[in-house]
């Protein structure tokens, strides 16, 4: 049985500076923040990510992760190097950097590419693993991790054990298909990134609404070993508010889990 924080992803709120950031985390009593790499902790701003890690500490919360914007496969010929990522992830002193596998979803990518992108997988999760930082994938849309099967090939073929995975539920799918991807990926899962939207992205429905979803969701990644995260991502109008309700219903529902 493991142990499951809660938190927020900075991307959130990417209208508000790190300062309210923190300041509403702390007024949610949520425990942890996956910082973004592309507003709040940019890509190789060494400065910024000490900064960024200072106060948060100071604030008594956890960096849970670097959410960096590094495209598995592409980022590399763009101009942002993985040295620069691991870099902000180091000065950040967050544990686990998110990445994202590839550019277009695995039924469109060609056999070679998905060949190169496997490589380079394997290759930044090296350079982590001799930082003693992690590696996660998006489980997202458009990416190699669209799919619970094609997610945990490539997790299967990377085989570092510091390659992982984040999880959230496909959009517009049904709970039981969710839960079959959990499950298909559960032995490499980190963070948790905790939304409801229903039936689709656009429409953003406040959490409580789906608690029989995630209760179920919840519990099983609580019976993995281990600490990890269900971070909070997006609310209904990007509202504080909306974040101040949502999470106090996050964390009943894991104080529920606990004493359970």
């Amino acid at each position: 049985m493991g142990t499951m924080r809660s938190g927020l992803v900075s991307i959130t709120f990417r209208k508000l500076g790190v300062e309210e950031v923190i300041a509403l985390v702390r007024q949610a009593g949520l425990e942890g923040i996956e910082w973004g790499g592309d507003v709040h902790v940019p890509h190789g701003d060494l400065e910024t990510a000490r900064r960024v890690a200072e106060l948060t500490q100071k604030a008594g919360l956890r960096v849970a992760a670097y959410g960096s914007y590094y495209r598995v496969g592409s980022s590399e010929k763009d101009g942002l190097g993985f040295e620069k990522v691991l870099a902000s992830a180091e000065a950040l002193g967050a544990p686990l950097i998110r990445v994202w596998p590839g550019i277009q979803g695995s039924s469109e990518t060609e056999p070679s590419a998905r060949q190169w992108i496997t490589d380079e997988c394997r290759r930044i999760a090296m350079m982590a693993a001799e930082k003693g930082v992690r590696v996660a994938t998006e489980y997202h849309a458009n990416t190699l991790t669209d799919d619970p099967g094609s997610a945990r090939r490539l997790l299967e073929e990377v085989g570092y054990p510091n390659f992982r995975t984040l999880w959230q539920p496909s959009n517009g799918r049904e709970a039981d298909y969710c839960q079959d991807s959990l499950e298909k990926v559960a032995p490499w899962v980190e963070n948790l990134h905790v939304f409801h939207w229903q039936p689709d992205f656009s429409n953003r429905r406040a959490l409580a609404e789906g608690e029989k979803r995630w209760l179920s969701y919840l519990q099983r990644a609580r019976e993995l070993e281990g600490e990890r995260y269900a971070l909070m991502e997006f609310v209904p109008g990007d509202e504080p508010e909306a974040f101040l309700r949502d999470a106090a219903v996050l964390k009943s529902w894991l104080n529920g889990l606990e004493g359970a």
